[in-house]
């Protein structure tokens, strides 16, 4: 079992290094899970035995995670990238094509919100590409509702609103 959970490891490892975006719990579920590679008891104790020993990191972003590999992970892949069989390195990178531009989405355009100290709430808008944000935008709005809503929308129209933003900033 140890051996298998090693495998699982290092596979997510690689999914990770294969990408230069960070992926979602639920991206690598799809692949680990739903390909029938692993349980979900066990992708959710490999994930936690990786962040307790710093092999990815987790941020979180409105009740989702996502992880990204570190130096250490980096690291440990290197030492050990030929334990994962060539057919399973062939399938993650196939995944991470196929399934590139949702990806991308997922995690280029995000947005969160909060209640201040003061009792409004701020929706916090972001527009990445690779690790840089080509536009962060926080409004404050009196209730969650509003905040929600934004954050909500934000998905759909975050191309429209960056692009109206660079024409009315360039007159």
């Amino acid at each position: 079992m140890a051996e298998k959970n090693t495998l699982y490891k290092l596979m997510i490892l690689y999914m990770l290094k294969s990408t230069d975006l960070a992926l979602t719990y639920s991206q690598i579920s799809d692949f680990l899970v739903g390909k029938g590679y692993a349980h979900f008891f066990s992708l959710q104790s490999s994930i936690g035995e990786m962040l307790e020993s710093s092999l990815i990191h987790e941020e979180t972003l409105r009740r989702t995670h996502y992880y990204s590999i570190t130096p250490e992970g980096e690291e440990t892949l290197q030492y050990f990238h030929e334990n994962i069989p060539r057919p399973l390195r062939d399938d993650i990178e196939a995944y991470l094509k196929e399934n590139r531009l949702e990806i991308l989405n997922e995690y280029s355009v995000l947005s969160d919100y909060y209640k201040d100290t003061k009792g409004s709430y701020k929706a916090h808008c972001v527009i990445r590409e690779k690790d840089e944000e080509m536009l962060s935008l926080t409004l404050t709005v009196p209730d969650g509702k509003q905040a929600e809503a934004i954050c909500r929308q934000w998905k759909e129209q975050s191309e429209e609103i960056y692009e109206l933003l660079i024409q009315k900033l360039m007159k």
